[in-house]
């Protein structure tokens, strides 16, 4: 049986991140399932990050990582991790109140968010519809930034093995238990490894993982999104074009290489698994493309889908099990595990070393009682303490 000090089931970018930060304080060694890290929803993300999804604890975890993808630790990549890209919402004469309401808790979290008429709609987009029927204002977020999501799941690899940090993939997990104080996980090829510590970030699969374990789950819901990839009329250099969005969540749209992603914004309750694009799915989004813009879908150059899992309100969740003395929780990242990376692997950090909570954090709203597993079961149970500074 091999040891450690902290043990972390899952390679995506949380898994990675997190591991980053442990490494510091002990060995720490990351089992993933699969022959590639982040194969599942990190791999499959448009990768952006911007303050028009989730709540106010998201957009302060969204605000907290920014610098970091801007100005990365010296030596974390060799590459830029993220290039500006703005973020427009746009809504029609009906749905008016909830682009004001959209526009009123951005504002809260950045001076770079700003209204837009038809006229400039046009401008932004050349191929969004305007006008009766159709989009009338819009809100443009300038500070949205498109992340490399594959530049930052490497360079968190990196980090975690550079701090010491072993990282193994191909192990699948078939039993998981407690014995003594150590919590003692079995690949199914007999592999056996031991440590005090099991931070769960499994991804879709982390209620499953709980169940092995004897631990009660969170209620996690894995949602399917689609995507498919169309070329942009002839002769259009998109490059400059903003990631599009409904307000009413029914639509997104994004340039990238000169082609443009499509999809539904779609949620469709679905089991952990390797998500495929279904038929429906897939005319669905075309059908979204052709009715908010003057594209018509000719061919679909690419489609793929992506698993985004969710607990009951929607908020990441990290912080010891209430009932499993050293399971540790970090999952439901839903559709914002890239753009809250940075802040989710700081508080990681913070819970399990018993650190004081990150001032930064709790001055952008986001509290422990907003993130600790306690908060997502009907009964109160004792969890671990946490210091603020």
């Amino acid at each position: 049986m091999r040891t450690a000090d902290i043990l972390v089931i899952g390679g995506g970018v949380a898994g990675l991140s997190a591991a980053a930060r442990l490494a510091r304080h002990g060995r720490v060694v990351v089992l993933e399932a699969e022959d590639a890290h982040g194969y599942h929803s990190s791999g499959r993300s448009v990768s952006f990050s911007h303050f028009g999804i989730g709540d106010a604890v998201v957009r302060g975890l969204t605000a907290y990582s920014q610098p970091f993808f801007e100005n990365p630790p010296e030596g974390f990549c060799p590459t830029p991790l993220c290039r500006v890209m703005p973020s427009l919402y746009v809504a029609g004469e009906e749905t008016m109140p909830a682009l004001e309401a959209l526009y009123a808790e951005m504002a809260r979290f950045t001076d770079t968010v700003e209204w837009t008429d038809e006229a400039g709609l046009k401008a932004i987009c050349p191929i969004l519809k305007t006008g009766s029927g159709a989009a009338v204002r819009g809100v443009v977020d300038r500070s949205g930034l498109k992340l490399d999501a594959d530049a930052l799941l490497q360079s968190f690899g990196r980090a975690a093995r550079g701090a010491g940090a072993e990282l193994v993939t191909g192990r699948r997990i078939a039993a998981i238990r407690r014995e003594g104080e150590s919590w003692i996980v079995r690949t199914e090829a007999g592999e056996q490894w031991s440590a005090p510590i099991l931070v769960n970030a499994a991804g879709a699969w982390a209620d499953r993982v709980a169940g092995l374990a004897g631990v009660e789950p969170l209620g996690l819901q894995p949602k399917r999104r689609t995507i498919i990839v169309v070329d942009p009329p002839a002769g259009m250099d998109v490059r400059d074009w903003p990631f599009l969005h409904s307000i009413v969540s029914d639509f997104y749209m994004m340039p990238e290489a000169g082609q443009l992603l499509v999809s539904p914004a779609d949620e469709v309750p679905d089991e952990p698994g390797d998500a495929q694009p279904e038929d429906y799915d897939i005319a669905l989004a075309a059908d979204r493309l052709e009715h908010y813009t003057t594209l018509s879908v000719t061919r679909i150059a690419h489609r793929w889908a992506g698993l985004r899992s969710f607990v009951a309100d929607r908020v990441p969740t990290a912080g010891f099990a209430p009932d499993a003395p050293g399971f540790f929780w970090l999952a439901g990242q839903g559709g914002y595990g890239l753009q809250t990376a940075p802040a989710m692997a700081e508080i990681v950090e913070t819970l399990v070393t018993g650190g004081p909570w990150p001032q930064g954090l709790a001055e952008l709203g986001v509290t422990p009682d907003k993130i600790l597993p306690d908060r997502l079961f009907t009964q109160p149970k004792h969890s671990t303490s946490v210091r603020t500074a």
